[in-house]
């Protein structure tokens, strides 16, 4: 199976980033004549969209935890540095973003071959986040999950930080009609602080109206309650915090009225491998509403045939015990960067080829729901968002993007998966071929725009009824 994917993408690597840049220089150069003409908008504004559930959807977990010297945030290189600074041969990233579309960046210690500086992003500035929902919006991911990290609300700077970033996706996510959720990583947590996150909470809630469906139709419910996540439950790996406080964190979640999804380890039912070997995990499970294992890096393409019995099981045991099951899914892994990681294994992406193994897997299993690691992971690799071709040389090693893919490839993938969750499009054991780089709900199916677009960059539409766009997905892409 592995050969067969390796020689698939040979076959498959047939549209390039020249090619995406051209048509996308293209459509943006005709974009104001054509909006005058009345026949296309380049970016029209996304209808606003209640997310009444989390089935039939395909969420990612974003970070938002990267800042750069002069952002405001007085954090330097937050996850960008190592452990002497951030520098050629010490920092934590794997991949390097693609900034080509970004509005504001900021140069870096690094340098490209051409010679020019190597700038990044910071999440701190709204800009970013509007250029990540966009994104999103156009390659027809549904939404994320916004991160909040009790290592980093309980300091002043971290919680100034990740406020900034949550109302800044919040605004977005409703702009480009998005699901989103707040997920809590109680990774470092110390007992007493689920508290602190209780009361976080209560604060988010209140702040960005998680009850209040009209002001901000975005906020993903499931079983008719907005859904908050608590990921790092029953995790075997020495935390500093146990039991006790998951299940106060999860009775104050039940008593505010709030729906649950508890992110776990691999080994969750059969208490094994990951995770500790104490019952009292299924009893928290059993009063949450969606659980979610963590996968990321138990396996590879080699392996994950062998794996999807476990998955079964799995969504055996969700379905008997009343719990919906979302599976995750994730393009690679890479974190030789990382301190202490630099001979670790990385799992290869195949052209996309590995992380649609996955999702045509969970679909073709019944799953409802899937999570994707992560968007904008570049630490350990795991970023779907568009990462660099062309990386920073010296000292540091960085994964360059797939020979022959666009940027947005992985999340046209991510978008096509969700239509076939939803059953729009047939579920295929292998990944889609992209008829055209340009989506055409971007274009809008305007006779004008498509001729006048097609005169610079060629391609096919397929299939492309406004329509059956606004009747059967958020931003779908055929």
């Amino acid at each position: 199976m592995y050969k067969l994917m390796q020689s698939h993408l040979n076959f498959k690597k047939t549209i390039g980033t020249a090619a995406w840049l051209l048509g996308r220089a293209a459509v943006l150069a005709f974009a104001p004549l054509l909006s005058m003409a009345g026949e296309a908008s380049l970016s029209p504004q996304a209808e606003s969209r209640q997310y009444d559930t989390y089935q039939g959807l395909i969420m990612a977990g974003y970070q938002g935890w990267f800042n750069t010297p002069g952002d405001g945030a007085e954090r330097g290189w937050h996850h960008y540095d190592g452990n002497d600074g951030f520098r050629p041969g010490s920092c934590t990233i794997d991949f390097w973003p693609d900034v080509t579309e970004y509005d504001k960046t900021y140069p870096s210690p690094f340098t490209l071959p051409s010679g020019e500086n190597a700038r990044l992003f910071s999440s701190y500035d709204p800009e970013t986040v509007e250029t990540h929902f966009r994104w999103m919006e156009e390659a027809g991911v549904d939404g994320v999950f916004m991160q909040r990290f009790i290592t980093e609300i309980r300091t002043p700077k971290g919680l100034r930080h990740f406020n900034r970033v949550l109302a800044s996706a919040m605004e977005a996510a409703n702009r480009h009609s998005r699901a989103i959720a707040v997920m809590y990583d109680l990774s470092g947590m110390r007992p007493g602080e689920e508290q602190l996150l209780l009361s976080d909470l209560d604060t988010v809630a209140q702040r960005h109206g998680l009850w209040d469906r009209d002001g901000n139709p975005s906020y993903l419910y499931h079983r008719g309650r907005p859904l908050v996540a608590v990921w790092g439950i029953g995790f075997d790996d020495g935390r500093g915090y146990g039991y006790a406080e998951a299940q106060a964190i999860i009775g104050g979640l039940r008593e505010r009225g709030y729906s649950i999804m508890i992110g776990v380890p691999t080994g969750w039912r059969q208490l094994s491998s990951d995770a500790l070997p104490d019952p009292e995990l299924h009893r928290l499970i059993e009063q949450c509403d969606v659980v979610m294992p963590w996968f990321v890096g138990r396996y590879g393409p080699e392996e994950y045939e062998s794996f999807l019995p476990l998955i079964e099981g799995d969504m055996r045991w969700a379905e008997e015990h009343g719990v919906d099951y979302a599976p995750l899914c994730f393009p690679g892994f890479s974190w030789r960067n990382m301190p202490g990681h630099g001979d670790s294994r990385q799992i290869p992406r195949l052209g996309g080829d590995f992380l649609w193994q996955q999702l045509s897997a969970c679909i073709g299993l019944g799953a409802k729901m899937v999570y994707v690691a992560m968007f904008d992971e570049i630490d350990e690799g795991t970023a779907v968002m568009p990462v660099a071709r062309e990386v920073p040389v010296g000292e540091s090693r960085f994964v360059p993007l797939d020979e022959g893919l666009s940027p947005d490839h992985y999340l046209w993938l991510i978008g096509q998966a969700s239509l076939m969750l939803r059953g729009i499009l047939p579920l295929t054991p292998h990944q889609p071929q992209r008829a055209h780089d340009y989506r055409c709900e971007q274009i809008s199916c305007g006779k004008i725009f498509l001729q006048l677009a097609q005169l610079f960059y060629p391609f096919k539409v397929a299939n492309c009824d406004p329509e059956r766009i606004k009747q059967h997905s958020l931003s779908p892409t055929f």
